[in-house]
């Protein structure tokens, strides 16, 4: 990974923004600029291009580790909490204005950090300036990406096999895991979901003791850590003879995650690919059952930048990864939502999830 080229890429923007630093505290920041994968820390990355160099604060369970794993960075290993040891080098430094992650750290850590400065240095609040950076994937990344997408597709097979009246959601879901364990898996991008019956109108419905039941539709949606980088992808898999409502439903949502893929290249906005798939569900009469955006960035974290849904103006750019994820969820009847993962190329989009969007009954 290129953490010098992202440490330099930071710097300068800090210069634009009128900061002398940037204290780092999310830890999936700090592992993207350095390398460093502990659970403790903290990176204060200097603005310009002077001869300053990042350094990472952490405690002595990480001594080791922090030697091992930081790149282009001085490490400090120190007795108190990583900020605590950070604001004592500001302070040392004469640092006048400190940037902070507004969108990550608390209003009490905020409070400490000011009180710790005692005014000698200056904390100004700043959003999303590394995960701007992080929206788009190196060549390196999206292989990654790309190992656990394909881990991820891996699963659906297994998930098939687990499926059929009366066994538990969560039996289900803990096939997968294992398997996915036994794969190479650091572990799951977030708590499986698999909702069936009448669960499946829940968007978020996580694997539960439910029994399956010998009808209806089955959400399937899961994704797993392989070498730091996530996977997410949905299926919708249907138990028992299928109703007529059933199909339309399925073939709306299956059209409106077609068209919004449609819609993905450089220079389109994420409104406008959310755009497609709900006009898409709205011709089909399912436009108020889908409740939620279209879809997400991932990387690092399952949840990144940039969003695609109403209202977003930022333009999709190469090397971008984002789900394409519309669904439907009537109550009492049952839900589809069909997800995949998506890098955007230079001319259009390229779909990284192999798995068949065919409807599967069982």
């Amino acid at each position: 990974m290129n953490y010098l080229g992202r440490q330099r890429k930071l710097a300068a923007s800090l210069g634009q923004a009128k900061v002398a630093a940037l204290l780092v505290t999310h830890m999936a920041n700090v592992r993207y600029l350095c390398g460093f994968t502990g659970s403790s820390g903290a990176l204060v990355v200097f603005a310009g291009d002077g001869p300053s160099k990042p350094v990472l604060f952490t405690d002595g369970r990480y001594t080791r580790q922090a030697a091992d794993e930081v790149q282009g960075a001085t490490v400090v290993v120190g007795k108190k909490s990583a900020p605590v040891e950070a604001t004592r080098v500001l302070l040392r430094r004469r640092v006048p204005v400190v940037a902070v992650e507004a969108n990550q750290l608390s209003y009490a850590a905020f409070q400490q950090l000011k009180q710790l400065l005692g005014g000698k240095t200056r904390l100004k609040p700043l959003s999303e300036v590394v995960e701007e950076l992080r929206a788009n994937k190196e060549p390196e990344e999206i292989e990654q990406i790309r190992a656990s997408v394909l881990l991820a597709a891996s699963l659906f097979p297994v998930a098939l096999s687990a499926i059929r009246p009366g066994v538990s959601e969560n039996l289900v879901a803990g096939e997968m895991e294992l398997q996915a364990r036994r794969a190479g898996a650091e572990k799951m991008s977030f708590d499986s979901i698999v909702a069936a019956g009448a669960r499946s109108a829940l968007p978020h419905g996580r694997a539960s003791s439910q029994p399956i039941p010998d009808k209806g539709f089955i959400i399937l949606d899961w994704g797993v850590i392989l070498a730091g980088y996530c996977s997410d992808m949905t299926r919708t898999v249907h138990v028992g003879p299928v109703s007529a409502v059933h199909r339309k439903m399925y073939k709306a949502v299956r059209e409106a995650q077609l068209a919004s893929l449609e819609v993905v290249r450089p220079g389109a906005t994420g409104a406008e690919v959310d755009r497609a798939g709900r006009q898409a569900l709205e011709k089909a009469g399912f436009g108020a059952f889908f409740t939620h955006s279209t879809g997400h960035g991932v990387g690092l974290e399952v949840h990144e930048s940039p969003r695609l849904a109403q209202g977003q103006t930022h333009r999709l750019t190469p090397g971008m990864v984002v789900t394409i994820e519309p669904g439907i969820y009537i109550p009492d009847e049952g839900g589809v939502r069909i997800e995949d993962m998506v890098l955007v190329t230079e001319s259009g989009c390229e779909v990284l999830t192999p798995t068949t969007k065919d409807l599967i009954t069982l």
